[in-house]
């Protein structure tokens, strides 16, 4: 499990350090960071599947998606003015989490002056894999320093040199996992995370189209593969998605119609004489279904990020999602971006540094950077960025 994640220099996280408990409900209001949270754990699975360079280039280039304000605030607090001054520290967009096994690092950065159409590509400067809450030297196990890859010497004493001139837009993790079970361990840990960001009900919606089936038990981000999600989950025989569906919809029942290997979802209602195919289902009840769906996978990841799962929904389903989101959260850790005050209140997240399983984590803006309402140093996890 996620004890902890961190993110400097993104967007509005000029310097975040997040606990992370089974259960993380993150709230506030808007323009307080959420998207920005639920961004920058995205960029950092992306680490995983070596995509971390195309996803920048989506956001207009890594210069685009740093922190605009000054290195430090405290002079603009003083003072009520933002004025920059010398820099302490390199610009760059550092990222990483830490977890019961291992920890990972990584620090991306400007590139440096060249001739190349590329420009708007971060290179990674800097990578760290290491054991425990805190990247240290003694618990570091690989680094990355530009092209240079090491990994601790067996001895225990010094590191034994890995690769050199390893390529400033991949990651380690893209081309050298496979050297050593640390970084494969890492890579397969972000690449299972998994992200659901609302999902398309509209007429021409995947999700309301039939398709070609096969066993899914993990369901695309994009919803397409639904009709074969609901299938692989009904063919496990368990009731959790019977029951839910009979709860939100008044004793409804979810079948799959399939016609020369093409699916096809049916909702059956009571007093229907047939079925409601997708594509007559009505959006919230497809974007129940959706959700379903995936926080009931018979393949559960290590981590699932929801972000307002809400949405669109009617205020009647919001407590049938919260509870499939409280079972969800019982075989997986769930982070949950939600505005509604319902869904937190069913959720049952406590306050953050309470002894529950399940935290709420409320974000507020300070001079243009996020911040956590009521974190003190009791509450912020043990964390060092280190330097290059």
């Amino acid at each position: 499990m996620l004890d902890t994640v961190a993110i400097r220099g993104y967007r509005s996280l000029r310097e975040l350090v997040l606990p992370l408990r089974r259960l993380t409900v993150v709230t506030g209001a808007n323009g307080t960071g959420k998207s920005s949270l639920y961004r920058a754990l995205r960029l950092l699975a992306d680490c995983g599947r070596g995509e971390v360079i195309a996803s920048f280039a989506r956001e207009g280039g890594v210069a685009s998606a740093m922190w605009a304000g000054p290195e430090h605030l405290g002079g603009a607090r003083r003072t009520g003015t933002a004025q920059g001054g010398p820099r302490t520290r390199s610009v760059s967009i550092e990222l990483g989490y830490a977890s019961d096994d291992f920890g990972y690092l990584i620090d991306l950065g400007l590139p440096q002056a060249q001739q190349s159409a590329f420009g708007r590509d971060p290179e990674v400067k800097r990578e760290l894999v290491f054991a425990g809450p805190v990247a240290r030297p003694t618990t570091t196990l690989v680094r990355r320093v530009r092209g240079m890859v090491e990994v601790a010497a067996e001895s225990g004493r010094g590191f034994d040199e890995l690769a050199r001139n390893v390529p400033a837009h991949r990651s380690v993790l893209a081309d050298w996992a496979g050297a050593a079970p640390e970084l494969v361990m890492v890579r397969e840990r972000l690449r299972n995370w998994r992200f659901y960001d609302g999902f398309r009900a509209d007429a021409t919606a995947p999700a309301r189209l039939p398709q070609v089936g096969t066993r899914t038990p993990v369901l695309a981000d994009d919803g397409a593969d639904l009709a074969a999600a609901i299938q692989t989950i009904l063919e496990t025989g368990t009731e959790d998605l019977p029951r839910a569906v009979a709860d939100a919809f008044d004793g409804a029942g979810v079948s799959v119609a399939v016609t020369d290997g093409l699916f096809d979802l049916q909702l059956h209602q009571q007093g229907m004489l047939r079925p409601l195919r997708s594509a007559e289902i009505s959006d919230g009840t497809l974007r129940f279904l959706l959700w379903a769906a995936a926080l009931l996978s018979p393949q559960p990841p290590s981590l699932m990020v929801l972000n307002e799962p809400e949405t669109s929904l009617h205020p009647d389903l919001v407590a049938p999602l919260a509870s499939l989101i409280a079972e969800a959260a019982t075989r997986t850790q769930v982070v949950v971006v939600t505005h509604s005050p319902t869904l937190r209140e069913r959720l049952g997240a406590q306050p953050l540094g309470s002894d529950a399983d399940a935290w709420e984590i409320e974000l507020y803006k300070d001079w243009g950077e996020t911040k956590v309402v009521g974190q003190d140093l009791s509450t912020m996890p043990p964390w060092d960025w280190g330097r290059r």
